[in-house]
């Protein structure tokens, strides 16, 4: 009996998994002719590529209003100021973090892996905002990444991280790299810590196949200020962002997880240069 209910609830979850891929490979097309025109139309004189952003935050977030079984509630946009650009940093879960995190409808740049640049229509138009591109393993590329990042932040463009690295498939979260709160702390730009939760079960990691209707929910944090860790090291400003996203963390609720216990600094690059503070700490 339970295989009979269950058979016509795959059906649908197959549908919609092959209706969005469909959906998103035919519209990519259409919707990559508009951002190249806003792009030829504003790129000399809007340094920050708002615009650009704009739509593509649009762009992203139809994908999520056109698959019916999905919710999305943003909580807390009002406390991200256009006119102040942030570092923001979030937890990961999903290949859909990204299309959730577009519905913020506030101009940032990913910081994604090279070979997502090259998907035709979505890539070229990662390319025309600047997204900042890394390849993983790649000691190179990480060092031309943290410079394209400072280039970004001195434009006072928003930088999106997930610190994590890579998507976690339990939603208990992997300890933070230090690269956002290096640029964080030599840029003097204020922490935006964002939690996402849902994203897991809608989309799990490693599958491309929408799980059934689901709630995802993207809230806002309060900034943290430069003034609130510029005395810190790049570990204990890590390890802030990291305990103040955890605990919104269903997750981490669920399992009474501490955050502390949780060492949100990767271990593995403990001994990385520029991890102390600008003042010696």
């Amino acid at each position: 009996m339970t295989s009979d209910r269950s058979a016509p609830a795959s059906l649908i979850n197959t549908f919609f998994s092959w209706f969005l891929l469909a959906f998103i490979g035919i519209t990519s097309i259409l919707f990559f002719i508009p951002a190249l025109i806003i792009w030829a139309l504003t790129v000399l004189f809007d340094r920050r590529l708002i615009a650009l952003s704009m739509y593509s935050a649009f762009w992203g977030s139809v994908y999520t209003w056109c698959v019916p079984i999905w919710n999305v509630t943003i909580i807390g946009r009002e406390k991200m100021d256009m006119k102040k650009h942030y570092m923001i940093v979030s937890n990961h879960q999903s290949q859909l973090d990204i299309l959730v995190a577009y519905r913020l409808m506030y101009p940032f740049r990913w910081v994604s892996k090279a070979e997502v640049f090259r998907l035709p229509f979505i890539g070229w138009n990662m390319m025309l905002n600047r997204h900042v591109r890394i390849k993983r393993g790649d000691k190179q590329s990480r060092e031309q990444m943290m410079k394209d990042c400072e280039s970004a932040l001195a434009e006072r463009a928003s930088l999106y991280f997930f610190p994590e690295g890579t998507r976690s498939s339990s939603g208990i979260m992997k300890p933070f790299k230090p690269g956002a709160f290096i640029l964080a702390h030599k840029m003097k730009t204020p922490i935006l810590p964002v939690v996402i939760n849902g994203t897991k079960d809608a989309l799990p990691k490693h599958s491309l196949t929408i799980t059934g209707i689901r709630t995802m929910t993207l809230t806002v944090l309060d900034e943290i200020p430069y003034e609130a860790f510029k005395d810190l090291s790049i570990d204990q400003t890590a390890q802030m962002a990291f305990d103040t996203i955890s605990r919104h963390v269903r997750e981490h609720a669920e399992q009474g997880s501490d955050p502390a216990d949780s060492r949100g600094i990767d271990p593995l690059e403990s001994a990385a240069p520029g991890r102390t503070s600008p003042h010696g700490r």
